[in-house]
């Protein structure tokens, strides 16, 4: 396996705008914490990562800033970003001179030439050794259990942080897709909108997300009852405290116009489906991943809009992660280019080699 050896470590990385997810082979998934990174403006050392640099939004001195190093699923920040991995890197790796870590790293379908080099130096200066890019449509239908190399069609709608990435599949490659920068970010940003529009108050990101999981819905239709929350945040016009009780409606609202881009590029998607793989995918649905398809109701909505089934899967937060992996058992079947070659990995993998 590509020069194989005890010492040097395999793992896979779902590098999120929201989460950045981390699979070490033999482990399983070791780290599962947002991508979020405080530093001392200063020094530019690192306070905190994770959970504990996102529970610092919104409450610190000047003098400490939080970042989330990516946005819209790329890097906006590469020097959080490259702290951000080797924190990641150094928490499950042995730390040598000599073997470094090979890196599997999951990467939206229209991710730019540019773009996806940022990912691999910023990985490499973070200390992996070798750096592979998975796209994240495959990544998720490895990780879902979805059999993507025969000749069938299987239609993968991955709705992360920041991007929501839709392919059809079939002979382990993608045949058409789209990449949207919209996910859970955008859905977070469009509450925060509504109710400064509506209701004169700020409120932060972190209630703006509790907002989104505790009473958002897709698809209202699917709620057995008006769902409510208290909402604290500050009063626009006075300066002061306030809260606010916002209900399920109210979020369907505001974040009803994103929620119809993703399923309105979904059925581009389809359209552009060969007639062949259209009806394989009329046959097994749509598989929905990622942290978005956690939003109440969004099964429901794609199915109303498409006519098709639509499922969720397992788990569907860790999906991608999990297909990273599968393809970390068979880094032997990386082609040339350093792209994972999902057909020859996937064929390897139901052969039961090691």
């Amino acid at each position: 396996m590509l020069g194989s050896n005890q010492f040097s470590t395999d793992i896979g990385i779902d590098l999120g705008t929201a989460n950045v997810l981390v699979y070490v082979k033999g482990k399983g998934i070791v780290i599962n914490e947002p991508s979020v990174v405080a530093l001392n403006r200063d020094t530019q050392q690192i306070i905190a990562v994770g959970n504990d640099a996102r529970a610092m939004i919104g409450r610190t001195p000047e003098n400490i800033e939080v970042i989330r190093p990516l946005r819209g699923g790329v890097i906006a920040d590469f020097d959080a970003a490259e702290k951000l991995l080797r924190y990641v890197i150094n928490q499950v790796s042995v730390k040598s001179w000599f073997f470094k870590p090979r890196v599997m790293i999951c990467i939206p379908t229209d991710i730019t030439g540019v773009e996806s080099r940022a990912v691999k130096q910023a990985a490499r200066q973070a200390g992996a050794g070798q750096v592979y890019l998975i796209e994240e449509p495959v990544a998720a239908a490895l990780g879902a259990g979805l059999n993507i190399v025969e000749s069938s069609g299987n239609m993968v709608v991955d709705i992360g942080g920041g991007t929501t990435d839709i392919a059809v599949l079939s002979y382990g490659g993608i045949v058409c897709s789209a990449s949207i920068r919209i996910g859970g970010d955008k859905l977070d940003e469009a509450i925060i909108n509504y109710v400064r529009k509506n209701y004169n108050l700020l409120i932060g990101e972190r209630t703006a997300e509790e907002l989104k999981i505790r009473v958002g819905s897709a698809f209202p239709q699917a709620l057995r009852a008006e769902e409510t929350m208290s909402a604290g945040g500050r009063d626009l016009l006075e300066g002061l405290p306030k809260a606010i009780l916002l209900s399920s409606r109210e979020i369907h609202e505001a974040i009803a116009e994103h929620v119809n881009v993703i399923v309105a590029n979904i059925k581009e998607v389809l359209e552009k489906t060969p007639p062949e793989l259209t009806a394989d995918i009329m046959d097994r649905g749509i598989i929905l991943t990622g942290g978005g398809a956690l939003l109440n109701g969004i099964d429901l909505l794609v199915a109303r809009e498409t006519g098709l089934s639509a499922w969720v899967a397992d788990d569907p937060i860790s999906c991608v992660v999990m297909g990273t992996g599968k393809s970390l058992l068979h880094l032997k079947d990386l082609q040339k280019t350093e792209t994972f070659s999902a057909y020859a990995a996937y064929k390897a993998h139901e052969a039961g080699e090691e």
